[in-house]
């Protein structure tokens, strides 16, 4: 691996990422570099490079978090659960560094019109879509913010647009900073999105950041290489009161093996003082 496109951050900084992981398969009839098996230690290598001080996964299963936990080390916590009833299967867990941060309030809810009911779905998505929202506290600073994960649905705009308007809601509606990360499967300029930056709630963080550190690359590459101008469809938002100090997407692989279908985003954020 080259070098770290951010890496840890330092007080009073905080590293965010964004990484659609893309779902840990394996088998004959995929490609044998799209396998799990052989996508993972590209995986594991990113993150032990960079090592965020939060990241929002999406499309994660227990098989693939472990090598995100291992790869991070044993400072790290994960929050969230599987999107089924029982709370199986694929989620969109945030992982943090408990080392720099204590953890104050979590919860997970379904993007739907029965959000504290597991499994739920009633905007025109055929699986259910989540989000994880968590309260920190960063013990070098004493500064408190919230974060948000998500995964919004690929085929219906209905549902993302309900899902922005929901996201919405709960920002409006905190009295700290508020950071969301997520795949959301459409281009941030979408209209469907378009509930989530009304009224200013939140900014592209692409768009505010002090420097960019790549490239607007599209987010998702599929099976070819970064593009110019592609659309991004992961991103870090944040309310206005965080500062972006810089930003960008990690195109790096490893022995050619790229590790997602996805580019992590990666922000490197200032928090506001007490009382600014």
């Amino acid at each position: 691996m080259s070098s770290a496109l951010i890496g840890p951050a330092h007080p009073p900084d905080l590293h965010l990422m964004s990484f659609n992981l893309r779902r840990a398969m394996d088998g004959r009839l995929l490609p044998r570099r799209e396998r799990w098996s052989v996508r993972s230690p590209a995986v594991g290598a990113v993150l032990h490079t960079e090592l965020p001080t939060v990241l929002g996964l999406q499309e994660a299963l227990p098989r693939s978090v472990r090598v995100v936990m291992d790869a991070l080390g044993p400072q790290q916590r994960v929050i969230g659960h599987g999107r089924g009833r029982a709370g199986r299967g694929e989620g969109t867990p945030l992982v943090y560094d408990a080392e720099r941060l204590d953890m104050e309030f979590w919860e997970q809810r379904a993007l739907s019109d029965h959000p504290d009911v597991p499994g739920s779905r009633t905007w025109g998505n055929l699986i259910p879509r989540t989000l994880v929202r968590a309260g920190f506290r960063d013990t070098a600073t004493g500064q408190r913010f919230v974060v948000i994960n998500t995964h919004l649905d690929p085929f219906s705009a209905r549902s993302r647009r309900r899902s922005a308007e929901a996201i919405a809601r709960l920002t409006a509606a905190s009295e700290l900073p508020v950071i969301v990360l997520g795949d959301f499967n459409a281009d941030l300029g979408a209209t469907s999105l378009r509930p989530l930056f009304a009224a200013g709630a939140v900014s592209d963080s692409w768009v505010s950041a002090q420097r960019r550190l790549t490239p607007e690359w599209g987010s998702f590459v599929g099976g070819h290489g970064p593009r110019l101008r592609g659309r991004r469809i992961d991103g870090v938002l944040t309310t206005r009161d965080v500062s972006v100090r810089a930003i960008g997407l990690n195109t790096r692989t490893m022995d050619g093996i790229r590790p997602s279908d996805h580019l992590p985003v990666q922000a490197l954020v200032r928090l506001p003082e007490e009382g600014a």
